[in-house]
């Protein structure tokens, strides 16, 4: 279990971690977790900053499915789909300390908090 547990990155959908005790990096991205090393974030980043997402909408454009964007897994069965918006958050976890990241700051509504007025 992490205890020592530093945010990095949060957007609506997920955050990006680190337990500074064990140096596993936590991405929780909608129902999705990733537990990562360092050298695992970093392949993950290089794979997500070279996806084609125009490649994949179109290859998928005649399909049922509503997302087109896949991301392989080393389980042979098992492909992440995501839609264009998901892949964009997820870069802005991934890069958000990079000149990549052109996502601004969240915005009000989509800070998932109930405000009460007493």
């Amino acid at each position: 279990m992490c205890h020592k547990i530093k945010i990095l990155s949060k957007v609506k959908s997920g955050t990006l971690s680190l337990c500074k005790q064990c140096a596993i990096y936590h991405l929780e991205f909608n129902n999705i977790y990733f537990e990562f090393t360092t050298k695992e974030l970093l392949n993950f980043k290089e794979f997500m900053r070279t996806i084609n997402l125009g490649y994949w909408e179109e290859k998928y454009s005649c399909s049922m499915i509503k997302r087109k964007i896949p991301i392989p897994s080393t389980q042979n069965n098992l492909i992440l789909m995501f839609n264009r918006q998901e892949v964009i958050e997820l870069k802005a976890l991934l890069f958000f300390n990079e000149k990549e990241n052109h996502l601004s700051i969240l915005d009000v509504n989509e800070i998932d908090y109930v405000f009460i007025l007493n």
